[in-house]
């Protein structure tokens, strides 16, 4: 922009007098929508290139289209990843060069001197994110411009209108999630299911539930429950699999070599495998209970989900289904599942604790040398070397069932 403030007398014969950029002029187009089923991505973006197109040069004609179906929650190295026949068959006229995270790994190669959105939230909904973006675009040389924005004034005015439009987005995005969420865990008090049932159950539709409501996107989803599935083998091969580990302490390669030698008495499509064997030990759902949020999905490595803690699951208030162990069956294996995976270290003291519970007994550290530690357990204290032997934590179980 030239100063408002010039010279006495002309000077726009200087070769200095503007500053010439030596790129010409390049804008890309960046675009999302959040869903291929909630939205319309052949009318949306579209759309979304007729805002943006406003703020192009005189002549100019877009370099490259960027644009994904994917939430805006999602970092650029998580998007775009659906197939490319995915995005051909949502028959969207506006062609496509590639994502947000394709875009900044080409833009300099391309020679992108602008890239053109409608709207801040179009590139993230977190604001972290679409600070970023543009943070990594400016390093390269990249002026990022959005439609809604207004044209001209002060270049504090402008940064007020993004910024307050990236807090919009992303409080937007806060309130979409815990209205969500909430929905997801009355679900689960209610007794229905998530996801796929597990091996010895289907799910059905819940007859006495509310019936589905036409949103604005069409009619929900009818809520299920869990029922015993029809083959009665899978419920008892499910019972034996968590006895197994429950009881006998077998890991998952004892336990897959006794299902797989008998197939008639354990069927399974394909065969047993290690996930299958520890996804179904470590399911609550066995017990009874509809259980939500026991995976936090969104951590921002595509196809990785993390194991929240059990203190952050949302069971529901009473058994829901048939069970295939009791609650207190299923938390003995946890707790044994717990002492297999535990180092030599810590599988002592795991023991210790887990025998200790059987009789009523808690563990409690007191506090610690570093060569010994103090623990009460019960009413008593004792001083057990750190790390505990296993010779030591032996005579303790052993004692303990030797007792009456």
């Amino acid at each position: 922009m030239l100063s408002p403030f010039g010279p006495p007398i002309d000077l726009s014969d200087l070769s200095n007098f503007v500053h010439v950029d030596p790129r010409p002029r390049r804008s890309a187009f960046c675009g999302r929508v959040s869903t291929k089923d909630q939205q319309n991505p052949s009318s949306s973006i579209p759309r979304q290139v007729v805002l943006a197109a406003q703020r192009l040069g005189e002549g100019e004609e877009f370099t490259g289209y960027f644009w994904d179906v994917e939430s805006g929650m999602l970092p650029p190295e998580s998007r775009g990843l659906g197939p490319q026949e995915m995005y051909d068959a949502l028959r969207v006229p506006t062609p496509r060069d590639g994502g947000l995270q394709d875009l900044l790994d080409r833009v300099e190669l391309l020679g992108v001197t602008h890239v053109l959105a409608e709207r801040s939230d179009r590139v993230a909904r977190a604001m972290l994110t679409s600070l970023t973006v543009e943070h990594e675009l400016h390093k390269a040389g990249v002026e990022v411009v959005y439609a809604n924005e207004p044209v001209g004034g002060t270049e504090s005015g402008r940064l007020r209108t993004r910024r307050y439009g990236q807090v919009e987005a992303e409080v937007y995005r806060t309130v979409m999630l815990e209205m969500s969420t909430g929905g997801q865990i009355q679900h689960a008090l209610g007794g229905h299911n998530h996801g796929h049932p597990p091996y010895p159950y289907i799910a059905v539709v819940d007859e006495n539930a509310p019936p589905p409501s036409r949103g604005r996107f069409g009619e929900t989803r009818p809520k299920k429950k869990l029922v015993r599935h029809p083959d009665n083998r899978r419920f008892e091969a499910t019972r034996e699999l968590c006895r197994l580990r429950r009881e006998e302490h077998l890991k998952a390669a004892d336990i897959i070599a006794i299902l797989s030698a008998d197939p008639e008495r354990y069927p399974i499509e394909g065969r047993w495998t290690h996930n299958r064997v520890e996804g179904l030990i470590g399911n609550p759902k066995l017990a009874g209970y509809q259980v939500y949020n026991r995976k936090a999905s969104r951590t921002g490595l595509p196809g990785y989900s993390r194991w929240n803690p059990i203190s952050k699951w949302v069971w529901s208030p009473e058994p829901v289904h048939e069970a295939v162990v009791s609650l207190e069956q299923w938390k003995q294996a946890q707790e044994v599942t717990a002492g297999l995976r535990a180092g030599p270290e810590d599988g002592p003291l795991l023991r210790i604790r887990a025998a200790a519970r059987q009789r009523g007994l808690t563990v409690t550290e007191i506090n610690s040398t570093g060569s010994h530690t103090q623990y009460r357990i019960g009413t008593r204290q004792v001083v057990l070397p750190t790390p505990i032997p296993d010779a030591v934590a032996q005579h303790f179980i052993e004692d303990w069932e030797s007792t009456p």
